[in-house]
């Protein structure tokens, strides 16, 4: 079944000594694109993050996020002492020369300056801790892949309504093409009747029925009828196959349209035209469920 792009996937998990938690959030996208976040402590582990999402979702925009709090002093940042004093020394130079002026600065705004605070390194941390960190990514990704998965469902579900839709109103359609050529015919037969009692002129049957052949040509839609509902047969077949299907979908909801204009065209029947709004309105829905197609 086909998965939405669209998602959300959060874990948490206590680890050495630390809190960290993971959220990935993700959005249509034409082809797949990470913002990976990572605590300065674990930035180098940028691309092996960027491969595991890579490996697991194949489009979609994709925002990973993970932050880490600690919890024991092996794993709290240490505060660079020479750094800080070297802040304060150059506030204290820009104070104002009037001594009734008092300035108050917060310690907690001096911590966030560069270089203030030091995290622990990183070849402090083992490789298990790393392999824990990956895992927690991993059940955060599935989380976002159970949630993707369950929205193609719902997208799936309209998708294939749609193709009802149209099936139905394309049925419509066919039925309808050989009492259009009658109908024709009749109207035609009568005003050249009417044309021939008033100005005593005489038409052959040959003649007539050459004239209803060749508007029989030019309104014949039953090659577009064949193709249109062949695409809705195949469409049927990739929204319930797993994988990639998105660039597929899209694809055949354009040629679907494409046939449904030619048949807009082509037709000279109000009812026929009414069925073809129907239709293009379904085609149009299939064409803006499937930008969320992974």
């Amino acid at each position: 079944m086909i998965r939405s792009m669209t998602g959300f996937g959060a874990q948490s998990r206590e680890i050495a000594g630390a809190r960290y938690s993971v959220e990935i959030r993700s959005v249509n996208s034409r082809y797949f694109k990470a913002i990976i976040r990572l605590p300065d402590l674990w930035s180098h582990m940028e691309v092996e993050i960027d491969r595991r999402l890579r490996s697991r979702l194949n489009r979609g925009s994709v925002q990973f996020a993970m932050r880490m709090t600690a919890t024991s002093s092996e794993t709290a940042p240490q505060i660079n002492m020479p750094v800080l004093e070297r802040y304060i020394e150059q506030l204290d130079i820009i104070r104002p020369d009037q001594i009734d002026v008092n300035i108050s600065v917060d310690l907690a705004n001096l911590l966030q300056l560069p270089g203030v605070c030091i995290p622990p390194g990183a070849e402090s941390l083992s490789e298990e801790v790393k392999s824990e960190i990956l895992e927690l990514a991993d059940e955060a990704i599935d989380a976002l892949i159970v949630m993707r998965t369950d929205e193609g469902k719902v997208i799936a579900a309209d998708l294939l309504a749609q193709c009802e839709t149209t099936e139905k109103h394309l049925t419509d359609v066919a039925g309808r093409t050989d009492q259009v050529i009658r109908e024709y015919h009749e109207r035609l037969k009568r005003r050249v009747s009417e044309l021939i009692a008033s100005s005593e002129l005489n038409l052959d049957e040959q003649t007539l029925a050459r004239e209803v052949a060749i508007f029989a040509e030019r309104c014949d839609i039953a090659e577009e009828l064949s193709r249109l509902g062949g695409h809705i047969e195949q469409f049927r077949k990739i929204v319930g196959n797993n994988g990639q299907s998105g660039r597929k979908l899209d694809f055949l909801a354009q040629e679907m349209l494409r046939e449904a204009n030619t048949i807009a065209s082509k037709s000279n029947d109000g009812q026929i035209a009414m069925d073809v709004v129907e239709i293009k309105t379904a085609i149009d829905r299939i064409k803006e469920q499937v930008q969320n197609v992974e």
